[in-house]
């Protein structure tokens, strides 16, 4: 082999990895953004996904912005509320998880005041949704969280519309088929894509018209704890993630902390398939509240005037 030929082997990392590390985007989106020739390596675009590089000697461009290597990596728990989207380029404009880690609350919360990193979710939450939310620049643990073969358990109170039969339950508990991809892109194309969900654990925590369930699910499909209970004719209401791998909600709505090593250490262990352990005990925030009971009617026992 020609010494011309040596100096082209592969060498260094692939870029999306290089991305993901630099803290600009998950691995999936870094692979969208070399697609699109956001990416250059040595001022020549890059679009190719093998590619790869070593930010030692090679300089990489995304947008234009020259990468500097691989930045510190933070871990987040944020408590998401209701009306709030997940994605961070929303096109109508609706309030973003990242506005909760802005500035001013980073100082009161973690006394720092300093501009956090590019940061996106793991496990999105829809716009009504509400909840445990992990954030990070870790592009790597994101990437292998997502991934259902890991089977990372994710925990989830869900208020549903009328009574479920323990038949119709027990149909959530086996799988389910239900519609692949986007409801809106269903409706819009007429065209149904069904795929049978993994066996859930589904556990009823309180009776009445409206019930709630506590359910487990080892994989993050589209809107999927709202589709599962349509399959069986019940609306959801209500969904909060009160758990996450061996995360567990502990900040009020709207709050968020920063995690200890132990649990970035637990997160790794998940994403890499191990059983980890939850808290025995539920913090206040990861429990479902107690019903406001009704007003009493004021009776007057005045006699009436004659």
């Amino acid at each position: 082999m020609s010494s011309e030929a040596n100096k082209e082997a592969p060498r260094g990392e692939r870029l999306q990895k290089i991305l993901a590390q630099a803290g600009f985007a998950s691995r999936r989106a870094a692979e969208q953004f070399i697609i699109d020739g956001r990416v250059q390596v040595n001022g020549k675009i890059v679009t190719e996904l093998g590619t790869r590089a070593d930010l030692s000697k090679d300089h990489v461009r995304v947008d234009g912005k020259l990468l500097h290597g691989r930045e510190a990596q933070r871990y987040f728990m944020l408590n998401k509320p209701r009306g709030y989207v997940t994605t961070l380029d929303d096109p109508e404009g609706r309030p973003n998880v990242m506005q909760l880690l802005g500035q001013d609350k980073q100082k009161k919360i973690t006394g720092e005041h300093s501009k956090l990193p590019r940061m996106y979710p793991v496990g999105r939450l829809d716009y009504l949704s509400e909840g445990l939310l992990l954030m990070t620049n870790d592009g790597d643990l994101a990437n292998k969280l997502s991934k259902a073969s890991t089977g990372v358990q994710k925990t989830y109170l869900v208020k549903v519309s009328g009574s479920p039969t323990p038949q119709a339950i027990d149909q959530l508990r086996r799988g389910i088929m239900i519609d692949r991809g986007r409801l809106a892109d269903v409706r819009a194309t007429g065209r149904r894509d069904r795929v049978l969900t993994q066996p859930a654990k589904v556990e009823q925590v309180r009776t009445g018209e409206n019930p709630w369930y506590e359910v487990t699910l080892t994989e993050g499909r589209n809107r999927q704890l709202r589709k599962m209970f349509e399959e069986i004719g019940h609306h959801v209401e209500k969904i909060r993630r009160i758990a996450y791998g061996a995360l567990t909600l502990d900040v009020p709505p709207g709050g968020f902390r920063e995690l200890t090593t132990g649990e970035v250490q637990a997160l790794n262990r998940a994403a890499a398939g191990k059983k980890v352990e939850r808290k025995k005990v539920l913090p206040e925030a990861a429990q479902l509240k107690k019903p406001i009971p009704p007003k009493r009617k004021f009776i007057s026992k005045r006699r009436p005037l004659h």
